[in-house]
């Protein structure tokens, strides 16, 4: 019965995994280089229509993106200590 307990519990933190950064710190830190207008590729923070068409392709892809590189960005996108949850965050972050 503790198993079964535990179990659930366990399963039920994992529904509530939530970004261990705040988003502008990471920003600041690993993504501004880029995403403040220096990278033309790079969509700018608070540019909607340029993240309209990234933000279609789904979260996940968009963390794959970050996490593996994609096109200009590097592998993590130079945040070395992000988890997915940070990454999905500071992504929702700078698309507002």
């Amino acid at each position: 019965m503790k198993t079964v307990t535990l179990l659930v519990a366990a399963l039920g933190l994992v529904g509530m995994a939530q970004a261990a950064q705040e988003p502008e710190a990471v920003f600041n830190r690993a993504c501004g280089m880029c995403h403040n207008g220096q990278l033309p590729q790079a969509p700018k923070k608070g540019d909607s229509a340029a993240w309209a068409p990234r933000l279609a392709q789904g979260s996940d892809t968009l963390v794959k993106h970050v996490s593996e590189g994609f096109n200009a960005m590097p592998p993590r996108g130079l945040c070395m200590d992000c988890s997915a949850e940070d990454y999905k965050a500071v992504i929702e972050w700078m698309s507002k």
